[in-house]
């Protein structure tokens, strides 16, 4: 290998860790502004997930600046991507940032997997261990107990799981991933603001739970749709065509660390004992499904 080729590969990984290392911090930090907007200010969990998805296409759309952006997506994938803003938004009324985090990349990772055998995909017999490892961690993270997760707001996080994990599987043989991000998010965004007049006609009449924005939580919901979404997206999907799913599914087992490490340092939020060791063991069993490579 001669001196140059050594200065690429070299330039070639650091590049990659830099844009993963990006991205994994732009989607702890979507917990972290959703548990802070919803928690410490004064927004409406659908507020909060409408203003992310309209502004998270308008800076996408600024990014793409291409016709085939607005035709790409479709609106199956654009509905996957209003289930997971929207149960996200509405379980980080209840949930702790790094909590949150944890239930909701088990969720996608085992959605991924399902996926994969739905496909034809086979699991070896480590990989149904840590398959298994993790769902027990997870069924006794959601167990009672004094320190359990609110069942309602952990069910929430494991259906905007569902809905990321199916957006993902949906979005791996995309040509063009920020051109079809783009559309979908135009196409979410769509539906957002088509729905936004009725969700508000149900906080007059006092059937939602729903409150009424004001300028900070407007400004946290405006940086996670153009930064850690639109963009934190962007980065990810730069990080993607030189990851393989492997080492794609690893680097997301970082995001509820990060995550939990932002609710204690932003919002004061304690690092329980019984959290560590569950997310210990729930990481380990999707490492270990995630390390292991399928049959074939």
């Amino acid at each position: 290998m001669t001196p140059q080729s050594k200065m690429t590969r070299k330039s070639n990984t650091l590049y990659l860790f830099t844009v993963t290392a990006l991205a994994m911090l732009a989607f702890a930090a979507n917990s972290i502004l959703a548990r802070l907007a919803l928690s410490h200010a004064d927004i409406g969990p659908w507020g909060f997930t409408a203003i992310r998805l309209i502004s998270g296409a308008l800076i996408l759309a600024l990014i793409a600046k291409s016709k085939k952006a607005e035709t790409a997506g479709d609106w199956i994938s654009a509905g996957s991507l209003i289930l997971y803003a929207a149960c996200f938004s509405y379980a980080y009324l209840q949930l702790a940032a790094g909590t949150g985090a944890l239930i909701l990349f088990a969720v996608v990772q085992i959605t991924m997997i399902g996926g994969g055998l739905i496909s034809g995909e086979r699991l070896s017999k480590l990989q149904w261990l840590g398959t298994i490892i993790a769902l027990a961690g997870l069924v006794y993270l959601l167990s009672p107990s004094i320190q359990a997760p609110p069942l309602f707001g952990a069910m929430l996080m494991m259906f905007s799981g569902l809905g990321w994990g199916l957006y993902s599987l949906r979005g791996r043989k995309a040509g063009d991933p920020t051109a079809q991000t783009t559309g979908n998010f135009i196409r979410a965004g769509l539906i957002c603001a088509l729905a936004t007049p009725f969700i508000l006609g149900g906080l007059k009449l006092g059937l939602l739970n729903e409150t009424a924005p004001n300028i900070k939580g407007v400004i946290l919901a405006l940086a996670s749709g153009t930064i850690t979404s639109a963009l934190g997206y962007v980065i990810w999907y730069m990080a993607l065509k030189h990851l393989t799913a492997t080492r794609a599914g690893i680097a997301q087992l970082t995001v509820p660390v990060i995550a939990a490490i932002g609710g204690m340092i932003f919002i004061s939020e304690p690092l329980t004992l019984r959290f560590l060791i569950l997310a210990t063991i729930i990481l380990s069993g999707v490492g270990i499904a995630t390390m292991t490579r399928r049959k074939t």
